[in-house]
């Protein structure tokens, strides 16, 4: 842990923490230590850049077959308040727009461009110019940047950023929280990019509370980081807007809810947003795009990616265009041990298998985690035994078991009843049931149940 001196103290306030959550290993010291390698496609390669890449109105394509285009183009746009357009991460020749496998199982129209010879010169992402300064940025072109540039949270919810940091004088915001938590098992491109970038992930920040109006900053980094504290502290030294919150290390510290009852004592209603209490959380990852997209008026074209498991010969945290194919960066990593069993979009407690290679990384892809057969629990569900482990663990107060039942009788209404829809699929009442019942894997069925029912089920 950094030495706290008369300098820094003031700066930093600690331990926070929630009510229940778990502790499952963290293994994050397979990559921890590896620094962000860049991964520059070569000639003749294909991505796949969906026009579905976050949460609200998809993308129509601007672009057809053996059209040129240059990295940075925009591919597909919209012009609904709750979208984010796509850029093309190349240069290169469409060659087809079509329907294409996603990495939520379903195929989803994109672009798909064969890569050029002539790419771009990479880039500069962890300095910033001695000139910077936000208050030279107006709030309306920070967001028009933002929006520009199609930003979204990059800690995985991909959720268009401007619609979160627009001014809404109803709803006004004091405080914006920097998400440096990354408490997902395994995962470390949040971690690498605030010890190799702080200057930038700070300066985003900035930015955001200059867009939103807010006059708090804060920056909450799990105990178990102390490098990348080590590496903020002095970038916030002279900035008296924002300060560091020491966080404890538990999952999920890092989910939105539990991270404002943490730092700030405030409970976000179910059915509402940060934005109801005041309050903005912005992913590392993203506060940087949002520094180069008003610096530079750069798009998303790129991601820090963490690949990772036992599964995998040579794991590491990249920096990958989007669109690339999972198996291309597979093949980079030196391919898939022999007892690679599983592929996972994320980590371990929230993360979904890969069932096809042929897929795309996406803005909001935050890492790609393969387990050994020997971590891939086969053991059979079996009878509930109401020992409320699930009950005590969960971060949100529910009973897991109980909305499992309902959904397992397609009892939709008992289901909401028990409060389904206020469930944030952390994974806490899996990784604890004794009798190995995948709980959060029926109540996602349930809510896709709800959300398909003919003519909708009302909550009561």
């Amino acid at each position: 842990m950094p030495t706290y001196t008369s300098d820094n103290k003031n700066k930093v306030s600690g331990t926070f923490t929630f009510r229940q959550g778990v502790h499952p290993p963290e293994s994050k010291e397979l990559t921890e230590r590896r620094p962000i390698k860049e991964i520059r496609l070569e000639s003749g390669k294909t991505v796949v850049i969906p026009m579905s890449q976050h949460l609200g109105a998809p993308c129509k394509p601007l672009v057809e077959a053996r059209q040129e285009v240059k990295a940075g183009d925009v591919l597909g746009s919209s012009d609904a308040f709750v979208s984010a357009p796509v850029h093309s991460p190349v240069n290169g020749v469409v060659k087809e727009v079509s329907a294409q496998p996603h990495p939520s199982g379903r195929k989803v129209l994109s672009v798909v461009i064969t890569t050029g010879q002539e790419q771009p010169p990479q880039q500069p992402w962890q300095e910033l110019p001695d000139t910077f300064d936000s208050k030279n940025y107006e709030p309306e072109a920070i967001i028009k940047a933002i929006r520009d540039a199609g930003i979204v949270g990059m800690g995985g919810a991909a959720f268009p950023t401007a619609v979160k940091l627009v001014p809404n004088p109803q709803k006004p915001v004091e405080t914006v929280i920097l998400n440096g938590c990354e408490c997902e098992p395994f995962l470390t491109s949040d971690y690498r990019l605030m010890v190799e970038a702080p200057e930038a992930i700070v300066a985003g920040l900035q930015l955001a509370l200059r867009a939103a109006g807010a006059r708090n900053g804060i920056i909450a980094i799990e105990n178990n980081k102390p490098e990348a504290i080590s590496s903020i502290l002095p970038v916030i030294k002279n900035i008296d807007t924002i300060r560091l919150a020491i966080c404890q290390t538990k999952y999920p510290q890092g989910g939105e809810r539990q991270l404002i009852k943490a730092l700030l004592k405030r409970n976000v209603p179910t059915s509402g947003l940060p934005l109801d209490v005041k309050v903005v959380v912005i992913n590392v990852g993203t506060a940087s795009a949002i520094t180069w997209a008003s610096l530079e008026g750069r798009p998303v074209t790129e991601r820090i990616v963490t690949v990772t498991g036992r599964g995998i010969k040579e794991p590491g945290n990249f920096r990958v265009p989007v669109g690339m194919l999972l198996s291309d960066l597979l093949d980079i990593c030196g391919g898939l041990t022999d007892d690679a069993e599983k592929i996972i979009l994320g980590g371990p407690m929230m993360g979904v298998t890969a069932d096809n290679l042929d897929i795309p990384i996406l803005k909001g892809t935050s890492g790609i985690t393969v387990l050994t057969t020997h971590e891939v629990s086969r053991i059979k569900e079996t009878a509930c035994i109401r020992c409320s482990r699930c009950v005590d663990h969960c971060p949100v107060g529910l009973v897991p078991t109980r909305i499992a039942h309902a959904v397992k009788a397609r009892d939709l209404d008992m289901a909401q009843e028990y409060d389904m829809m206020a469930c944030i699929e952390c994974g806490c009442c899996t990784y604890i049931c004794p009798a190995q019942i995948p709980l959060v894997q029926y109540i996602r069925s349930g809510k896709t149940m709800l959300r398909t029912a003919k003519g909708g089920v009302k909550r009561k």
